[in-house]
């Protein structure tokens, strides 16, 4: 299955914050976030900023991979396929699903490689319009 991506504008960060934080308002003004709570930690996806508390623990470079969506809940292998051309290319991901799609992050210095690599299996990629 041939997929199409779009590469979100920004860099974006993993924050892990203390359980039972509260979340500072920065988070919500992002363009894209993503927050998941576990009896174990509290991890949140948000565009990367520098002001921000020494204590919270982070991530840095991240870019974003879109898969277009929305998908359908009986396709099956998705995720597997697109991380299988990233292992093959050696590049750490991280993944995120959503009711209607899924997100690859990989890290800003494997992006054009990354890119390069979806390209070569067919795959269609183009990068976020500004609004």
């Amino acid at each position: 299955m041939l997929i199409n991506f779009i590469v979100l504008r920004g860099k974006y960060s993993i924050y892990k914050f203390k359980n039972g934080s509260v979340l500072p308002d920065w988070i919500y003004s992002s363009d894209f976030y993503s927050v998941t709570k576990t009896k174990d930690e509290l991890s949140v996806i948000a565009l990367q900023t520098e002001f921000i508390s020494e204590d919270i623990v982070r991530s840095n470079d991240w870019r974003i991979f879109k898969i277009e969506g929305p998908l359908d809940f009986s396709l099956v292998g998705i995720i597997a396929d697109v991380a299988s051309i990233f292992k093959e290319n050696k590049i750490p991901i991280f993944t995120i699903s959503t009711y209607e799609t899924d997100y690859i992050l990989v890290k800003q210095k494997d992006l054009s490689f990354g890119m390069k690599a979806l390209r070569a299996k067919g795959h269609q990629i183009s990068t976020e319009l500004k609004s």
